[in-house]
C-alpha cells in the first residue's frame, strides 16, 4: 500500500513529540471524503499544539494541521465527486481527527466546503481558519446592524492572522478602519492593507478605563480580550457591535455592563471551530472570494515547504510572525 508523509503530534510523558512519519490511507480516521492535500497553513493554534505550549490535542496522537485544501480523490457522499477542489477548516481537524499536515486526508463530508469560484487552493489557505474567523465576524457584525455609514471600526491585534485579514476585508467593504497594534514598525504595512488610522496600544491608559468613555467606534474586532476588550466596549458608539474572537492578551472579561445597557452595544462571540451551519460557512467563504477579498491577499502570506514546517512554530509562539504562512504539501 502506498505510503505518504505526515506530521504527527503525540503526547508522551505529558510532553508533545512532533515528527514526520510515513502513513497509509488505512491509518487515517473515518470520513466520506478522501482529499489529496495541496496546501495547509499555520495558525496560532497549530503552533500551540505542535510545541505543547497549549493543551490542544484531544487524543493521545494526531496528525496536526487544523486546515487543508486540495482535490477530492474519492467520495462516498453525493455532494462531492473525484476532482472537486475543496477546503476544510476547524471542526476537530488536527486536534481530534487526523489533520492537514499530510499528503492525504480523510474527513466527514459535512466538514468539506467546495472551493468558491474565483478562489485558488493556495488562497484558501492564505485565509485558513484566520481568514474564515475574520469573515465570520464581519458577517455576524453586519447581521447585527454594522454598516460603513455607522462610523469607524477598530481592529486590535491588527498584525496577526485574523486581525490583518479583518483590517483588509473591512477596508475593501468601505469601512473606515483603525488598526490597533503594539507594533509601531508595522504602521506602513497596516496602511497598505487599508487601515485609515493606526493607534498604538501603548498610547492607551488601560489602567484607567472608564465605564463609559467618549464614543468612537461603530464596530470592533477583538483579538485580545481582557482590558483591551473593556476599553473597546467603553468607547463603542450607541448600537455599536463588537466581535470577540480571541484571547491573545487575556481570557478575562473585565469592564462593566454599562456600554451594553446604556448604549445598546452588542458583544458577539465568534467560534470558528464549530461552524454555525454548513450554509453559513459556505456563505462566508463565498464572500471571502468576492466582496471581502483583500487586494493584497498574495502579499499577506508566504509559502513554506512541508519539509520546513517544524521551523515555523516557535516564531508564532514568540510573536515574530506578521504574515500568514501557507504550507506547500508537495515540497
Amino acid at each position: 500500500m502506498e505510503k505518504f508523509k505526515a506530521y504527527k503530534l503525540s503526547e508522551v510523558d505529558r510532553k508533545i513529540r512532533a515528527e514526520f512519519v510515513d502513513c497509509t490511507l488505512d491509518e487515517l480516521d473515518p470520513g466520506e471524503v478522501v482529499v489529496r492535500v495541496a496546501y495547509s497553513d499555520v495558525n496560532y493554534k497549530d503552533a500551540l499544539a505542535a510545541t505543547g505550549k497549549g493543551r490542544i490535542l484531544l487524543r493521545p496522537s494526531c496528525i496536526g494541521g487544523i486546515d487543508l485544501a486540495g482535490t477530492v480523490v474519492s467520495s462516498e457522499d453525493a455532494r462531492f465527486a473525484k476532482g472537486d477542489a475543496v477546503l476544510a477548516v476547524g471542526h476537530l481537524i488536527g486536534v481530534k481527527h487526523h489533520g492537514g499536515y499530510a499528503e492525504y486526508a480523510r474527513i466527514p463530508a459535512d466538514w468539506a466546503v467546495k472551493l468558491p469560484k474565483g478562489m485558488t487552493l493556495w488562497e484558501a489557505m492564505a485565509y485558513g481558519t484566520a481568514g474564515y474567523t475574520a469573515g465570520l465576524a464581519i458577517v455576524k457584525m453586519e447581521h447585527n446592524g454594522l454598516a460603513p455609514a455607522n462610523g469607524p471600526v477598530v481592529v486590535n491585534g491588527a498584525t496577526g492572522g485574523v486581525g490583518s485579514i479583518a483590517v483588509a476585508a473591512l477596508a475593501k467593504l468601505g469601512y473606515a478602519v483603525t488598526a490597533l497594534t503594539g507594533k509601531e514598525a508595522e504602521t506602513d504595512w497596516l496602511k497598505k492593507l487599508g487601515a485609515k488610522e493606526i493607534l498604538l496600544r501603548q498610547s492607551l491608559d488601560l489602567a484607567r478605563i472608564r465605564p463609559l468613555d467618549k464614543a468612537l467606534w461603530a464596530g470592533g474586532v477583538d483579538n485580545l480580550g481582557g482590558e483591551v476588550l473593556a476599553w473597546m466596549a467603553s468607547t463603542a458608539k450607541v448600537n455599536g457591535v463588537i466581535a470577540c474572537i480571541g484571547l491573545a492578551a487575556s481570557p478575562s472579561l473585565t469592564g462593566t455592563v454599562m456600554p451594553l445597557i446604556l448604549r445598546g452595544v452588542s458583544l458577539l462571540g465568534i467560534n470558528s471551530t464549530d461552524a454555525p451551519s454548513p450554509e453559513l460557512e459556505r456563505r462566508v467563504w463565498q464572500r471571502l472570494a468576492t466582496d471581502m477579498r483583500p487586494p493584497m491577499l498574495k502579499e499577506m502570506a508566504r509559502t513554506v515547504p512541508f519539509a520546513e514546517l517544524p521551523k515555523v512554530f516557535d516564531d508564532f509562539i514568540n510573536a515574530k510572525v506578521s504574515r500568514r504562512i501557507v504550507v506547500d504539501m508537495s515540497a
